[in-house]
């Protein structure tokens, strides 16, 4: 690992706070600490804290040295009838990447919190294709806003000051006054405040709101129109409009899960392309959920939920993480990331844990490693699947990496030995 400062100030840092992850971020470092995240919201300045993690390596109820606790974690994986590599967060693409030679060599099962999170959506992109746009691209060209049913400021707090309808663009010059800002408030989810355009629909009434913006599109009327009656305006406002972004939240905080709302989006941006130019984008979480999805693509050709008992990748997204052990299809858990916040139990498993505060979770064997973008450097995925460079402020405990790597060539080691 490169020698980290001690003091001083590190430009250009990468917050993973959120699914923005702004890379401009400055961070103050004193005595080996974060002292202060210059440009970071408030969210931002939680995640990086003081840069203090545990640095524990742990075997069952002793603390261990770090050669011991992987001697320990491979007799578990290795002894295993069925293993769940769990790909949880806060760790870098060259961590995940690890973690998938880790379950192709134990012909397990591996996944991440996309099958409990946004499942509908990556199943509604395979089936209808994905109508996107990066960030950049959104704010250089969006001269029509559409939040649908989300208002960013919470959950997202620099997208709006960064992307739109803030900042000024190469052709919206003027940033919020070259554009149009829609609020559709669906139900009790509101959009900004500050909205040109609002319109209200109920929450039962949401997709019949958006296959009549379709008809509608499409130039043919309608005997009613489902929400306030502001439909028909709305689609004058997109019409007239030179590029369109349609932006929804596609993480849990966001609107009540709705399998069709993804795809329904996708097949109104399709629509919309036919008279004028536009992209749907989700908004999504931080911690390199998005990295986990890219790099189990790349490696395995599936996003989620991938079956390696064959001996070959197979795509199961009926069988994510948390039916799996609700089912007791797995005897053994290797969580890759943050442990704490999983979306299943531990009880009942052989689990291993390697990843920041692994140590405080309740896995028989855990290493705590530093947190991507603080203590390690590496690859993390932006919302809109572009990946950029980490930078680490602070130094920390063992790199996940390099922890998941040395694992993988034990359990290596142990299964040559018995061929």
């Amino acid at each position: 690992m490169s020698q980290m400062p001690v003091g001083g100030l590190v430009e250009h840092v990468t917050c993973l706070g959120c699914g923005c992850s702004c890379d401009d971020i400055a961070v103050a470092v004193r005595d080996g600490r974060i002292a202060e995240a210059r440009g970071a919201c408030a969210l931002g300045v939680s995640w990086f804290g003081d840069g203090r993690v545990p640095a524990i390596a742990r075997a069952r109820e002793s603390t261990v040295t770090l050669d011991a606790a992987l001697d320990a974690a491979a007799t578990i994986l290795d002894q295993a009838r069925r293993v769940l590599v769990f790909l949880a967060l806060d760790v870098s693409c060259e961590t995940q990447r690890a973690a998938v030679e880790v379950a192709d060599t134990l012909h397990a099962v591996i996944d991440g919190v996309s099958s409990s999170t946004v499942a509908a959506a990556v199943l509604a992109a395979q089936r209808r294709g994905r109508v996107s746009a990066t960030l950049g691209e959104i704010r250089n060209r969006a001269d029509c806003v559409v939040f649908w049913g989300t208002d960013p400021a919470a959950r997202y707090p620099r997208y709006s000051s960064r992307y739109a309808p803030e900042p000024a663009g190469l052709f919206v010059p003027d940033g919020r006054r070259s554009r149009r800002l829609v609020s559709v408030d669906v139900g009790d989810a509101r959009g900004p405040a500050d909205a040109d355009t609002r319109i209200r629909v109920r929450a039962d009434q949401e997709l019949d709101a958006i296959a009549a913006l379709r008809v509608m599109l499409a130039g043919r009327s309608l005997g009613s129109v489902p929400g306030d009656g502001g439909l028909a305006e709305l689609v004058r406002t997109l019409t007239a409009s030179h590029y369109v972004v349609i932006v929804y939240d596609a993480e849990p905080g966001g609107l009540p899960p709705e399998p069709a709302r993804a795809e329904s989006l996708t097949a109104l941006g399709q629509q919309l392309n036919a008279v004028t130019r536009a992209c749907v984008t989700p908004l999504r979480a931080g911690g390199n959920r998005v990295g986990a999805e890219s790099v189990l693509t790349w490696q395995t050709g599936y996003p989620m939920t991938v079956d390696f008992s064959r001996g070959h990748p197979r795509f199961r997204p009926d069988d994510g993480a948390r039916a799996l052990v609700a089912a007791g299809a797995v005897d053994a858990v290797l969580v890759v990331g943050r442990a704490l916040g999983i979306p299943f139990a531990l009880d009942g498993l052989r689990s291993v844990a390697i990843g920041p505060a692994a140590s405080e979770a309740p896995c028989e064997v855990a290493v705590d490693t530093g947190v991507a973008g603080i203590h390690e450097g590496g690859t993390a995925f932006r919302m809109d699947d572009v990946p950029l460079p980490l930078r680490a402020p602070v130094p920390g405990p063992p790199v996940a990496a390099d922890v998941v790597r040395s694992l993988a060539q034990r359990i290596g080691t142990r299964r040559t030995r018995r061929s």
